[in-house]
């Protein structure tokens, strides 16, 4: 997490993770000074490798035609190897490598019912980007909150919704989540799953999911609520209000800024200038922390220690996750634009080939055997979800009308772990009749 110290007044030092040695011990708590005095700042930056390369947009032709080329850096490196989790036992591990392995395979599956035209709208992949959706939320207990974005279908499974919940609601039957009301990720539970539904309107999540932390505080426990952000939503203006709200009345939100490099089709080098997101950390008086997003360990390290954080009531954390988005913006966008070196070099950080080469080589936790039987076992699984999601009806018309609106106190939302406090330290007092909060 992010160091605060204490410097001499006759100067001002910034520091980053990328000039500061990495330590794998936590930093101290991050605490307000009474003082005036200045501060230096780190950044812990806990990859076991540091990418160095750039992209620049190039124009071709007569000079309306554009392209992105990569500008110097070296692509030709392996892969590290997976970093030791300082909390995950052998079991742990290999269950986050099985959602892993269930969230790519439901993505492929989901790539082919939607060349069968099987899907209504559009797809949204997470190539790439399993072991930070499923390790994240893996992180998280019963009593806590998640808010996934279009990309972290592994988050959704974990939390507990089948593939079969996710292939109907992209093909908008009456079985799935939203009962053929909503396509795409849209739907969410917060009855049973505490998972909140995404909202395409990038960054508006933030300040959801901080209301979410306020309202458990309300009630007398501090939880940790998690969602993300891509590298392009983390500018928009809701992003910083509610990460400020969050930061000012030590909330427990635990933010994965995605750093996919690709805002759609515009490359990180042309979005901001900072070399880490995570550095944005700092004008909130936060901590932060910068991981690699196809390490499933230093994914779970990380998110376990913010989620603690939080449960103790010391407030969010951000956490910078590099990686490489695998597929466009969605199913509809080829990603012509993204130089071919680039998907060379990430393609040899695989997050589910580097952890199954750490389970079954490097820890030898799974025989090559017990790994085969664990695929076919995932396989399995989700041929059977695949059947009954293309096999489930499409809405009947007249059922568009039901659900649309409040009707017979159907909206009634009671407090989840106590009754809020008010002044004086007394419990309110509700009618046996009467909710919290009534929608009409």
């Amino acid at each position: 997490m992010a160091n605060k110290k204490t410097a001499p007044a006759a100067k001002r030092v910034k520091t980053t993770g990328n000039s500061r040695p990495r330590s794998s011990q936590p930093g101290p708590r991050l605490g307000r000074s009474s003082t005036n005095d200045l501060r230096t700042y780190s950044i812990p930056d806990y990859r076991l490798e540091k990418p160095d390369f750039t992209v620049r947009q190039v124009r071709v032709g007569n000079g309306n035609e554009v392209r992105y080329e990569v500008e110097s850096g070296d692509l030709s490196n392996p892969a590290p190897s997976i970093r030791e989790s300082r909390y995950l036992t052998k079991q742990q591990t290999i269950e986050i490598y099985r959602w892993m392995l269930l969230n790519r395979r439901m993505e492929t599956a989901l790539d082919s019912l939607y060349k069968q035209s099987k899907v209504v709208g559009g797809v949204y992949f997470g190539l790439g980007q399993e072991a930070c959706s499923c390790a994240s939320a893996y992180a998280l207990r019963k009593d806590d909150w998640l808010g996934p974005m279009i990309r972290n279908q592994g988050s959704v499974l974990v939390r507990g919704f089948s593939p079969c919940d996710i292939m109907m609601q992209y093909m908008a039957k009456a079985d799935s989540p939203t009962k053929g009301r909503d396509a795409s990720s849209h739907f969410g539970d917060h009855l049973k799953r505490n998972v909140v539904s995404p909202i395409s309107t990038l960054g508006d999540l933030i300040p959801v999911l901080a209301g979410v932390a306020l309202g458990a505080r309300l009630q007398g426990k501090n939880i940790a609520v998690m969602t993300y952000i891509g590298d392009g939503g983390q500018s928009t203006g809701v992003t910083y209000e509610g990460l400020n709200f969050a930061a000012v009345q030590d909330l427990g939100l635990v933010l994965l800024v995605e750093n996919n490099l690709w805002a759609y089709s515009t490359p990180s080098d042309m979005q901001f200038r900072v070399k880490d997101l995570a550095e944005r950390a700092i004008a909130y008086g936060i901590p932060g922390v910068i991981i690699d997003g196809t390490d499933a360990c230093q994914v779970y390290d990380a998110c376990h220690e913010a989620c603690e954080r939080a449960r103790r009531g010391e407030g969010p954390t951000l956490i910078e996750a590099k990686m490489m988005r695998m597929k466009g913006h969605a199913i509809h966008d080829a990603a012509e634009y993204v130089p071919k070196p680039l998907f060379e070099y990430w393609k040899k950080r695989d997050p589910i080939a580097r952890l199954e080469n750490y389970l079954v080589k490097t820890k030898k936790w799974l025989t090559a055997d017990e790994n085969q039987k664990l695929i076919a076992a995932v396989e399995q699984q989700l041929e059977a979800d695949r059947e009954i999601a293309v096999n489930s009806p499409m809405p009947t018309p007249e059922s568009a009308e039901v659900g649309a609106y409040c009707e017979n106190g159907c909206h009634h939302i009671k407090p989840r772990y106590a009754m809020p406090k008010v002044r004086g330290g007394k419990s309110t007092s509700l009618k046996s009749s009467e909710a919290v909060v009534h929608l009409k």
